[in-house]
């Protein structure tokens, strides 16, 4: 058989909930096209129990994850880096698709992505020395302050980069030992959606990031009035579901990152790495024989 008349073998894209991809509960899918309208394939609708599925499976995932050390963090965000980097052509042809870009752009695009996993994994345990340390205290105390993550973090991926944007708002939350419900942008989610092949072929435990696909506005009104979902980022939401669903978040005391213009491409800093941690303070009190510390 000539190679013109073999046929391509067509992928079929999948949710990624808690290491394994399942279909849509609802078996819905979507038409996912490139930036000339052309179908590149079909991609599932998450529905409200795909949703709160993967809530499950990110608070199951947290304890162990949040109870990591630093370093070993690093090390599987590192991992995650590698991998990206063995399947480097692949999304390359994703990204393009998805947003219209020439092959040297959508390259560009690709490998910032992986030096932003990289960037990550070194601050996984430099952050605390940051944002941590003793504070001065007039008495026979000692005061020491750490940051802490908040726990399950719903983030809402950007709908106009689907791999740089989308790598610069998840790294950041599970570096600081925080599990993460993604909901990819509704309108170029394949990229996303191989991310999580790449994640279940990496270190990282199973169900520390979880990434669903369909209208981003049915899945995030699930996620921002479920009780289990410790924070909210609402990068990806326009203006209007923005407001919708910090009202929503209100109700439950959610942590919530608003949406503001990012350049994907600078130096992203620290402020996504603090934007999802707790401080807690330890006083203990000094001398020999001392009664136990207290904390708040």
């Amino acid at each position: 058989m000539s190679d013109t008349s073999r046929r391509r073998v067509l992928k079929t894209y999948k949710l990624y909930v808690g290491g394994k991809f399942p279909r849509s509960e609802s078996g819905r899918v979507y038409e996912v096209t490139d930036s000339k309208s052309r179908w590149l394939a079909n991609a599932p609708l998450a529905s409200r129990k795909d949703a709160r599925d993967a809530v499950v499976a990110a608070r199951k995932a947290f304890g162990g994850w949040s109870g990591a050390t630093a370093y070993n963090r690093g090390q599987v965000l590192y991992r995650v880096a590698e991998m990206l980097e063995g399947r480097r052509d692949q999304f390359v042809r994703e990204v393009a698709d998805a947003e219209g870009l020439s092959k040297s752009r959508a390259g560009a695009q690709v490998d910032a992505a992986v030096d932003r996993w990289v960037w990550y994994a070194g601050w996984t345990d430099k952050i605390a020395q940051v944002v941590g340390g003793a504070n001065p205290v007039a008495g026979p105390f000692f005061n020491l302050s750490t940051p802490e993550p908040t726990g399950v973090v719903a983030v809402l991926a950007p709908r106009d980069s689907s791999f740089l944007g989308l790598v610069s708002v998840i790294a950041p939350v599970i570096a600081t030992g925080n599990t993460a419900v993604v909901v990819a942008g509704e309108r170029h989610p394949l990229p996303a959606l191989s991310l999580g092949e790449v994640l279940a072929t990496s270190d990282l435990p199973g169900g520390v990031v979880n990434v669903l696909s369909g209208r981003t506005a049915e899945i995030a009104a699930t996620l921002a009035a479920h009780q289990d979902v410790n924070a909210i980022d609402l990068t990806g939401a326009d203006g209007e579901l923005a407001k919708e669903l910090e009202i929503a978040a209100a109700d439950n005391m959610k942590r919530v990152l608003r949406p503001q213009p990012v350049d994907y491409t600078a130096d992203p800093g620290t402020a996504r790495l603090t934007a999802f941690l707790e401080t807690k303070t330890v006083w203990h009190p000094t001398g020999a024989l001392g009664v136990s510390g207290s904390s708040y």
